[in-house]
């Protein structure tokens, strides 16, 4: 089975084609930094012309990188959202008229789906597993039972743990994306020079929350001259962010053990965040010592893209009666 895949729902305009051998037959993607680098953020508008722009000459792209034709294809999938609903609008009207013209199954797909099945696309895992899926727009913890079987642990009550890093990254001027411009400062920083709030890490308060870390980073940065602290503060920031993560992940741990029926032995990582190296390292380590099989894609996977929505759409077909 060979199913295409369309991701527009921020502002990475992608196409993808997998394959049920668990092959990315091609795998396009065009990031819009230079388009919002200067907003120093995404722009809803800048972003949905974008992929106008961008999605038919990808389409055809993946498929003569695949050596495909339309007749090969088995379905179209498509992130339904949630994502900026102009980017989306999109990405599933283009997918329905490939699918309409090419007389081919349509199968939307939960962008947050997306990032948890990933992993099924790399490795060979079996439900159910522990998820921690951290992105720009989104942190929870969720039990993956199945295709379409999630059960949510717990959440953020404020800002996603990638939003806040690219909020910290504005603060200090940094480049766009956020996320990438404070790992790399990190790195010739030092992660213990400033002690920074863990908000919600405490016995029976299961959410989380990034909001507070976000305002004392802040304060930090208006009472002094940053030049000379940049490197300490994002280390320091990603630091405490890591170990946030930590704190909630042994929580969930216990909730899992305690309320599951079924013995879960492995977790995952994904979502723009997994492709913090410094992050997944740490968490690796922790649950490693702790007798978890810990999961993560492959970092150019953990960033928006089709061959997400393509595994996705190939599970959701498989599992579900679409024609």
């Amino acid at each position: 089975m060979i199913i295409l895949g369309i991701e527009s729902s921020c502002d990475e305009t992608a196409v993808a084609i997998v394959n049920s051998e668990r092959k990315i037959l091609s795998n396009q993607i065009y990031s819009q930094i230079k388009e919002h680098k200067e907003f120093g953020g995404v722009v809803p508008e800048v972003a949905a012309r974008s992929h106008i722009e961008c999605l038919p000459y990808l389409f055809q792209k993946s498929l003569q990188e695949s050596s495909l034709t339309y007749s090969d294809l088995d379905g179209i999938a498509v992130t339904a959202g949630p994502g900026l609903i102009g980017g989306v609008m999109v990405g599933v009207i283009f997918a329905k008229t490939v699918a309409s013209i090419l007389k081919k199954p349509f199968i939307a797909v939960n962008h947050l789906e997306g990032h948890a099945l990933t992993v099924r696309l790399t490795d060979k895992i079996e439900f159910p597993y522990l998820l921690l899926l951290a992105s720009g727009g989104h942190c929870q913890f969720l039990l993956v039972e199945g295709i379409n079987q999630y059960k949510q642990i717990s959440t953020t009550v404020d800002d996603a743990a990638g939003e806040a890093f690219d909020k910290v990254a504005k603060m200090l001027n940094l480049d766009y994306p956020g996320g990438p411009a404070i790992e790399k400062l990190a790195l010739k920083g030092n992660p213990k020079a400033f002690q920074f709030p863990k908000p919600l890490c405490e016995a029976n308060r299961y959410d989380l929350s990034f909001s507070g870390l976000k305002t004392a980073v802040r304060q930090l940065i208006e009472k002094n001259d940053i030049e000379h602290i940049k490197n300490d503060i994002c280390a320091s920031f990603q630091d405490t962010v890591a170990e946030i993560f930590l704190y909630k992940i042994n929580q969930a741990i216990e909730i899992i053990n305690r309320d599951s029926p079924k013995k879960v032995n492995s977790f995952v990582i994904a979502g723009g965040v997994a492709a913090n190296k410094y992050i997944r390292e740490k968490i690796s380590e922790f649950l490693i010592n702790h007798g978890y099989n810990f999961i993560a894609p492959p970092i150019h996977l953990c960033t928006d893209n089709a061959a997400m929505i393509a595994w996705a759409g190939l599970e959701l077909f498989t599992d579900w009666p679409y024609q």
